[in-house]
């Protein structure tokens, strides 16, 4: 008998994931089909920032050093993080611009030392209330704007009208915990 309990809590947890993997499936496609970008131009953007990211990787010193995300939205790039020096900002900013091409480079690293898990979370959590907020708008449509918050400096990126691009900074810097908002909009 306890055999068949163990048999039947390994499949309901089997079938736990199941039903996560088709939540997210689900959700990632609707993302898809909402977004103003073409599904190409979704790939495109994967594959630039994991081209980038690699490029990025072979910077002597770089990945020990500095904490660098790469972000790209209809072929526009944002380069967000810390580095220590300007010398090897420029690095970065250069191995990026020769692995890949994109329409333009938004290099929004900053000098300093790499952000602890504190402050990594609480840009998660900053994030999050920004993206709410811009989904919940009824004057805007959230799903065209990608929000990256690093040491809580929020960017916002997408392919947007003019209107559309002020109505989200003014969103986003009302925002609690929201130190400044930078706008790397593509506009319509």
């Amino acid at each position: 008998m306890p055999f068949k309990h163990l048999a039947i809590i390994a499949i309901l947890t089997l079938l736990q994931g199941c039903a996560a993997a088709v939540v997210a499936g689900t959700a990632g496609a609707v993302s898809a089909a909402n977004d103003r970008r073409t599904i190409g131009s979704q790939i495109d953007d994967n594959n630039i920032e994991i081209k980038a990211t690699l490029a990025l990787k072979r910077v002597p010193n770089l990945s020990e050093q500095a904490n660098i995300s790469v972000v790209s939205v209809n072929g526009t790039i944002l380069l967000v993080g810390q580095v220590p020096s300007n010398n090897l900002m420029s690095q970065a900013a250069q191995a990026v611009r020769n692995a890949v091409t994109v329409k333009n480079i938004h290099n929004q690293l900053r000098i300093g030392t790499r952000i602890g898990i504190a402050t990594q979370t609480h840009d998660t959590w900053l994030t999050s209330k920004v993206k709410t907020k811009l989904l919940t708008a009824e004057t805007i449509t959230g799903n065209n704007i990608k929000v990256v918050t690093e040491n809580s400096e929020v960017f916002l990126m997408g392919l947007v009208s003019e209107a559309e691009a002020d109505m989200a900074v003014e969103i986003a810097r009302h925002v609690n915990g929201v130190k400044r908002v930078i706008k790397a909009f593509e506009y319509l």
